[in-house]
């Protein structure tokens, strides 16, 4: 190599390697480049552009403008088809709305539906930042969270506009817009408020001389800037404001690009079906991972198993995300069958049990095996599946598609770290990977959050020691795979031995008469604490609490201190909106606090 060439490549390592001396942000001009919150070298040198997820809508539009975009049943029963340059229309034309109004702080109270993936765009386009709401959450979570957001304009599917009384009293002169889901059955235009919304932001678009994407914000003039806010479930406290960044939601939609497998060559493209609530951590940022991959989005008002099964034959579903409950519940419907197509379904929210995956599989649904959080964009880590495995007997290879895996491609590496009363939570030492060694989950990277709104201590806490801290139980394994044992507030510990409710709930899972389980702690005089099991029962079938102990006590993989004290038949077990079974309310219900409640 030349001495020219060395010192060319030198430069380049002084350019991107950490130092100390490296002026802050603050002092960065317009062309200088930005990385890791210090200034590199000069965007022109590395011709660098910022990274937005907005981008990937107008860059389909172009590319495949006929291209089928978005599919929805809307409330009045039309079957609508959009293509993809209907859909940048569409948006484009909301981001004009937007910014004609200068709303800049845009709530979000909406279903599964084309407005919500318009909305989301647009957005962006326009400067603004999106905050999705749960509107599973009580009336007065949702004004909190509104008001905390500093919202400025609400977008409400009309379904939903009686859970904001509490924000409209707090806040009256803040506007609302109402989404009545419904399209002219011969034109196809939207209706009621928000088609008005539409047609107001294109008029305002030809005013301006016509100018579309061009005279929008496609790429962020900040990629560090907030993009959206993701608010936790807040069970046991007032929701938390997680800051998601353009360029962190960039390279979480990528990481989904590849980790699940939504691009395609030729005719071939995704069919993503929307099982998954898009407001829960922004859709883990499939609004724009199924878009960058051109695929097409089936929007879905609510989970309805046999409209599923429906879609999945009729319309060849290729994608969906749905939590290890969802999908039990989908593969015990009277309409399951195997399906012609392979569909791949990413599996995330609560550790899965092996047995799902093998029912799953059986039924053409393989399942993606990804982990993460609210504060990491949705999915972080991916249980990799290695031909090796395949191999190995059944069971054992379940076993290992159930573990949580390594972190994503646009991530680094997962960590597992000591945990403990006794150890400092900015104390950051693995844990050895031997499989045994429990440890706390940590992660740093891309695809780790900004931080908390208006919370400098939560933000703190989060990234202790310098990683973002999961609050899960994990084991290392020697081949660097990760496996979630339990939350630690979920560990029972029973005569001094601990036992991980996920462990226990995988075996009692295997029961041939028992749809669902969650286990919680009961107090005990001689043990301490003990399990006690809440299940679901198969149609038809019937378990009494004698016939369950017997077949625990008899079970291979149960040692004698895990099997439960006793076991309650319940109708339902709580689940967040992502399916997710709420174990703050089983741990309530072990403490003799009353069923159906939250």
């Amino acid at each position: 190599m030349s001495s020219t060439a060395k010192d060319r490549l030198s430069k380049l390592a002084s350019h991107l390697a950490p130092s100390s001396a490296s002026p802050t942000v603050a002092e960065a001009t317009d062309n200088e480049l930005v990385i890791d919150g210090r200034i590199r070298g000069t965007t022109n040198w590395f011709n660098h552009h910022t990274l937005s997820p907005t981008f990937f809508l107008p860059r389909a539009a172009q590319i495949e403008p006929g291209a089928p975009a978005i599919y929805h049943r809307t409330v009045n029963n039309v079957v609508l088809r959009r293509t993809y340059a209907d859909f940048a229309d569409r948006a484009s034309a909301f981001a004009y709305y937007l910014k004609k109004k200068g709303y800049k702080r845009i709530g979000l109270l909406l279903t599964n539906t084309p407005a919500f993936l318009y909305a989301t765009y647009a957005a962006g386009a326009a400067g603004a930042v999106v905050i999705a709401i749960n509107y599973r959450l009580k009336e007065d979570d949702i004004g909190y969270i509104f008001q905390h957001s500093d919202a400025d304009f609400v977008i409400v599917d009309k379904e939903f506009v009686d859970l904001l009384g509490d924000f409209r009293k707090a806040k009256p002169h803040i506007p609302i817009l109402v989404d009545d889901d419904t399209i002219d059955p011969h034109t196809h235009d939207e209706l009621g408020p928000f088609g008005d919304a539409l047609r107001e932001g294109r008029n305002h678009e030809i005013s301006l001389g016509s100018q579309g994407w061009d005279g929008l914000a496609a790429q962020a003039p900040d990629e560090l800037s907030v993009n959206a806010l993701a608010y936790t479930s807040g069970t046991t406290a007032r929701p938390k404001g997680v800051e998601y960044t353009h360029r962190g939601c960039y390279l979480g939609a990528l990481g989904n690009v590849i980790e699940s497998g939504l691009s395609y060559h030729g005719t071939s493209r995704a069919r993503y079906l929307w099982t998954l609530p898009m407001f829960h951590a922004m859709g883990w940022t499939f609004p724009w991972a199924v878009t960058a991959a051109r695929g097409t989005h089936y929007c879905l008002r609510k989970i309805d198993y046999p409209y599923i099964w429906k879609l999945l034959k009729e319309e060849q579903i290729t994608h969906f995300c749905a939590a290890p409950t969802v999908n039990t519940l989908l593969c015990a419907d009277s309409n399951a069958s195997k399906l012609e197509q392979e569909v791949r379904v990413t599996v995330a929210a609560s550790p899965p049990t092996a047995h799902l995956f093998e029912v799953m599989t059986d039924l053409n649904l393989h399942p993606v095996h990804v982990y993460g959080l609210t504060e990491t964009y949705g999915p972080i880590t991916k249980g990799y599946q290695l031909s090796s495995w395949y191999d190995l007997p059944t069971k054992e290879r379940y076993g290992k598609m159930a573990r949580q895996g390594h972190g994503f491609v646009t991530s680094l590496p997962v960590r597992v770290t000591k945990s403990g009363d006794d150890i400092p939570e900015d104390q950051l030492t693995d844990v050895k990977k031997d499989g045994k060694e429990i440890g706390e989950i940590i992660f740093t990277g891309n695809i780790c959050v900004r931080g908390y709104y208006k919370d400098e201590t939560a933000t703190r806490k989060l990234f202790a020691g310098g990683a973002l801290h999961s609050g899960d139980l994990a084991v290392w394994h020697p081949d660097g795979a990760i496996q979630i044992l339990d939350r630690a507030k979920d560990i029972i510990i029973s005569g001094g031995e601990n036992i991980s409710s996920v462990a226990l709930e995988s075996v009692i899972i295997t029961h041939p008469d028992i749809l669902e389980c969650g286990v919680a702690a009961v107090s005990d005089d001689q043990w301490g604490e003990r399990p006690k099991a809440f299940i679901t029962v198969k149609p038809g079938k019937e378990i009494t609490n004698e016939s369950f102990i017997a077949w625990c006590k008899e079970h291979p993989a149960m040692s004698r201190f895990m099997v439960p004290r006793e076991c309650e038949v319940v109708g339902e077990l709580p689940k967040t909106s992502t399916g997710k079974i709420r174990k703050n309310v089983l741990r309530a219900w072990a403490k003799g606090g009353e069923r159906g409640g939250e």
